[in-house]
């Protein structure tokens, strides 16, 4: 998946610690820049994405030729403007497009990784990206933002790099993942593992793919993005297609089409290991866990201002989970400030149209740049 498409890509000058014990051999991070890098290098902010992001956080996507996955946020006139800001953002290691995962070449085989590419961890992925500032000589960023595992990567970059980032931006995030959401993903893992396609996990070696498995790993997280009352608004009972309900297995109703829809749709641009990859190391994460379980601990030593935002409708990552990382900033004496917004779009209501969101983001940024 990674070998057709001419990302934009850099090959780490160092090999790349694991959390696992493992290492990898000088791996490969693919990235995209927009704007203009302030002499003094004071305008950058890192883009942490989401599980099934990528780089293309504002500019057209390679497979699927639609406009980046956060436009609404990133763009000239946008918080996150070209115009005033250097924004970098890469696609994680464990990922398919273009950085170093499971569907690249193990450098000691010469055959692609598959299943023995190494589990790795949040802490792994920030890890290969302040390895790509470095590189790429950047210091002190004005920002790092994230939402989702993005949050988590921003959570964990704040307490790894103290002070290297003046500004922190983490939406409908949470400082660990609960029993439920490791469960929903556990489903998807043993959806793609049963498929027969998947080939105990060689499945590119044999020119196949497990197609079924993994749309229905999609179908199955796609439903935790939403609400019930935003489900019920786009969706209710209505049929697809159809005068009455038609006695089988077809798709009867709207929102299975649609859920059909985002399946196969999914298939076509993501790899089954890297979703296998990333989702264990989302469910790995911990963050306080490294200090005695205490998160406060975790951010003692931040001088960072911090913006935690959460949706109402988000029962993926509710509102509780990012009122304990705002406790545990204040215990650490932390600048921590606290948005709950609401919304009837669930989890996904931070890549939908939010204008509060907007108003939110673009306001802490300029406070934070005229500090």
């Amino acid at each position: 998946m990674n070998q057709p498409f001419p990302h934009r890509t850099l090959r780490l000058p160092a090999d790349l610690p694991l959390d696992s014990g493992r290492k990898l051999l000088r791996p490969v991070l693919a990235y995209e820049t927009l704007g203009t890098l302030a002499p003094d290098g004071r305008n950058a902010i890192l883009i942490f994405h989401a599980l099934t992001g990528d780089q293309y956080v504002a500019r057209d996507h390679p497979l699927t030729g639609r406009p980046g996955w956060w436009t609404r946020m990133v763009g000239e006139g946008r918080p996150i403007d070209p115009l005033r800001h250097f924004i970098i953002c890469a696609n994680v290691i464990g990922g398919c497009m273009g950085s170093e995962g499971p569907a690249s070449i193990n450098p000691k085989t010469g055959r692609p990784w598959a299943i023995d590419f190494p589990v790795i961890t949040i802490a792994d992925m920030v890890r290969a990206q302040v390895a790509l500032l470095d590189a790429l000589g950047i210091g002190q960023l004005l920002a790092v933002v994230g939402g989702s595992m993005g949050g988590m990567q921003a959570l964990q970059f704040a307490s790894a790099n103290p002070g290297r980032a003046r500004a922190v931006i983490a939406i409908a995030t949470a400082a660990r993942h609960s029993a439920q959401n490791i469960a929903f993903h556990e489903v998807g893992r043993q959806a793609i593992m049963a498929d027969p396609d998947w080939c105990g996990g060689r499945f590119l070696e044999h020119g196949r793919v497990p197609a079924a498995g993994l749309a229905v790993a999609r179908m199955a997280a796609h439903i935790t993005y939403l609400s019930e009352a935003g489900l019920t608004e786009r969706f209710g009972r209505r049929l697809q297609e159809r005068e009455s309900v038609s006695f089988g297995f077809d798709a009867d109703f709207q929102v299975e089409s649609y859920l059909r829809h985002q399946g196969m749709s999914f298939v076509r641009r993501f790899d089954a290991n890297s979703y296998l990859v990333i989702t264990r190391a989302m469910d790995y994460f911990d963050l306080a866990e490294p200090y005695g379980g205490s998160l406060a601990a975790a951010f003692r030593g931040a001088s960072a201002r911090f913006a935690l935002i959460s949706f109402d409708s988000d029962w993926l990552y509710p509102t509780s989970e990012s009122k304990r990382i705002v406790q545990a900033l204040v215990a650490a004496g932390a600048h921590a400030s606290f948005v709950e917004l609401s919304s009837p779009h669930g989890h996904d209501s931070f890549l939908l149209d939010s204008p509060e969101l907007n108003r939110l983001v673009d306001g802490f940024l300029r406070a934070v740049e005229a500090a």
